[in-house]
């Protein structure tokens, strides 16, 4: 997708993501064969359910079928949110993913994978998790520290609950 194809498409389309309450996150356009294929990630503080993202797309498909901004060929639109291992690029990203296990890439070469306890506008506090039976240590990493982030799936994760138990036995 060109640059001012992708400014264009922002510009249109940010606004009425805005005014259902979620934030833009990403847009792409992909040709699928003949077919091209809009996608659109949003997200909120809170997430995004199944109504929102109805709602957001008959928003989003009105508006685009009023306008030319995806020319005269036929075109898919797809609408969700970002995936369980999200790359965190944004400092709103950090913010939604506190409490998550995250992998970083540090500027300094190799890699750290922890929990995220606090965000603040210099960087995170973490809980690195023991190896071998000992206990988690916390961390301070800044954020000119981290080259790239991006959320782990934990299977077997404890919810607050549990950790909450533990901590009173």
């Amino acid at each position: 997708m060109s640059t001012t194809q992708s400014e264009r498409l922002r510009e249109l389309l940010e606004p009425l993501v805005a005014s259902q309450g979620l934030d833009l996150e990403e847009i792409a356009v992909d040709s699928v064969g003949r077919k091209r294929v809009l996608s659109v990630v949003v997200d909120s503080d809170t997430g995004a359910d199944l109504d929102q993202i109805a709602d957001v797309s008959r928003a989003l498909s009105a508006k685009l079928d009023e306008t030319d901004a995806m020319g005269e060929g036929e075109y898919t639109l797809e609408v969700g949110t970002p995936g369980a291992e999200r790359l965190l690029t944004e400092h709103r990203h950090y913010l939604r993913a506190t409490g998550r296990l995250v992998k970083f890439q540090l500027t300094e070469g190799g890699e750290l994978v922890a929990r995220i306890l606090k965000v603040d506008d210099e960087g995170l506090d973490l809980e690195v998790p023991g190896v071998k039976g000992r206990k988690a240590t916390t961390r301070r990493l800044g954020f000119p520290d981290v080259t790239r982030a991006r959320v782990q799936v934990e299977f077997n994760r404890k919810d607050k609950k549990d950790m909450k138990e533990e901590e009173e036995a």
